[in-house]
C-alpha cells in the first residue's frame, strides 16, 4: 500500500486531496499543517510520496523537503502553489535534479493524479 503525506496549512485543500486519493487508490494518507509538522510526520510515517504546499507558516515546503532529503534523498515530491511563478527558478532546479511535479492551485482531481503518475 502506497503511503502519501499531505502537507498544507489550508485544511480544506488537505481534506480534498486526502478524500480524492483515498477514494481513487489503495493508499494510506497522513496530513500535516506546516513544514515542521510535515518533517516530523515524514520521520514517523516514511511516506512514498509527499504532496506539499510551498508557502506555509513555520517552515515552507521547499525547506521541509530539503531537510527530508538528508535522510531520504529519493523522496517523490509534488509541490503545490497558487503562484508557482514566484518560485520558478527553485522549482525548475527541483524538476531537473529530483523529477518533482508542480501543481498550480486550484487544480482538478485529474491534474492531481497526473502529477502522482509523473513522480
Amino acid at each position: 500500500m502506497m503511503k502519501v503525506l499531505i502537507v498544507d496549512d489550508e485544511e480544506t485543500m488537505s481534506d480534498f486531496i486526502k478524500e480524492v486519493i483515498e477514494r481513487e487508490c489503495d493508499c494510506h494518507v497522513k496530513m500535516a499543517a506546516n513544514g515542521e509538522e510535515g518533517y516530523v510526520a515524514s520521520l514517523n510515517f516514511s511516506p512514498d510520496i509527499i504532496i506539499t504546499d510551498i508557502q506555509m507558516p513555520v517552515k515552507n515546503g521547499l525547506e521541509m523537503i530539503r531537510e527530508i532529503r538528508v535522510r531520504h534523498p529519493g523522496i517523490k515530491t509534488i509541490y503545490m502553489s497558487a503562484d508557482p511563478n514566484r518560485y520558478r527558478t527553485l522549482l525548475e532546479e527541483e524538476k531537473l535534479k529530483y523529477h518533482v511535479s508542480v501543481l498550480q492551485k486550484p487544480f482538478s482531481r485529474l491534474e492531481l493524479f497526473g502529477a502522482i503518475s509523473e513522480v
